[in-house]
C-alpha cells in the first residue's frame, strides 16, 4: 500500500522552499499560456504549456491540502489554494478541447455538434430555471 506521509511530511517541512519555487512557477507559466493564447500559436505548443502550468497549479493544490489535512486554517493557505486554483482553471481553459472550438469560432464556423450542445445546454437550464421560479 502506499504510504503518504512521508511525502506530506517533506512537503510540510520545506513550505517556505516549496512556495518559493512554485508561486513564481505557477504566475509564469500560467502568463506564457495566456501569452501563447494571444499571439495565436500553434495548437501542440498551446497544450504543451498549458499541461506544463497544469502540473505546476496541481503540484501548489496539493502542497497546500497537506497543511489543510492537518488543520491549518490560516490566510496564506487560502491565498495559495486561490492561486493555485485560479491558474489550473485558466490552463484547463486553454486545454486542446476549448482551443479547438476556439478557433472554429474565430474562423466563423461553429461546427454542428457544438451548436447543438450549446442548444441543448441552453434548453435545459431555462427548463431548470422556469421549474425553480414556479416552485
Amino acid at each position: 500500500m502506499l504510504d503518504l506521509s512521508y511525502l506530506t511530511d517533506f512537503s510540510r517541512t520545506h513550505c517556505i522552499a516549496i512556495c518559493a519555487f512554485l508561486v513564481p512557477a505557477n504566475l509564469l507559466a500560467t502568463s506564457q499560456t495566456l501569452w501563447m493564447v494571444w499571439q495565436q500559436r500553434s495548437l501542440r505548443q498551446l497544450s504543451l504549456m498549458a499541461a506544463v502550468a497544469s502540473l505546476y497549479a496541481i503540484v501548489m493544490v496539493l502542497h497546500v491540502m497537506t497543511w489543510l489535512w492537518i488543520g491549518v486554517v490560516m490566510l496564506p493557505t487560502f491565498v495559495l489554494l486561490g492561486l493555485g486554483s485560479t491558474c489550473l482553471i485558466s490552463n484547463a481553459l486553454r486545454s486542446p478541447t476549448c482551443a479547438i472550438v476556439d478557433l472554429s469560432f474565430r474562423k466563423g464556423r461553429i461546427p454542428g455538434k457544438i451548436l447543438l450542445a450549446a442548444i441543448w445546454l441552453h434548453s435545459t437550464l431555462k427548463t431548470t430555471l422556469e421549474k425553480d421560479s414556479c416552485s
